[in-house]
């Protein structure tokens, strides 16, 4: 039976290290997408071993070996499961922006 793909989070329990909800959000969304921007090359260069410059459609049929790669990489957790899982086990790491450099980012 496949797993539910929803899972219900504990808000104070993601707030917990920061103090706001928000800003524990915007930390595991930048971390997601660090996560699928690696998998996401990490596939390609597996793929791209297998790219040849004549499409021969018996090539593409019995190419069982690019067919499980893909498949392995579809398995894998999505990257904001990933991601939340990294945050609260602290193995995220970020630091908060201090006065001077939100001063330089506005204008």
């Amino acid at each position: 039976m496949a797993q539910a793909s929803i899972e219900t989070r504990d808000m104070d329990q993601l707030s917990k290290d920061t103090g706001n909800v928000y800003e524990s959000v915007a930390i595991i969304s930048k971390r997601a997408r660090q996560v699928a921007v690696n998998v996401k090359e990490e596939l390609n260069s597996k793929l791209a071993e297998f790219a040849s410059t004549v499409d021969n459609l018996e090539e593409i049929f019995e190419n069982r070996e690019q067919i499980e790669i893909s498949k392995f990489y579809e398995r894998l957790p999505k990257s904001t499961s990933m991601a939340i899982e990294e945050f609260q086990e602290g193995k995220v790491m970020y630091r908060e922006r201090d006065e001077d450099e939100q001063e330089k980012i506005e204008p």
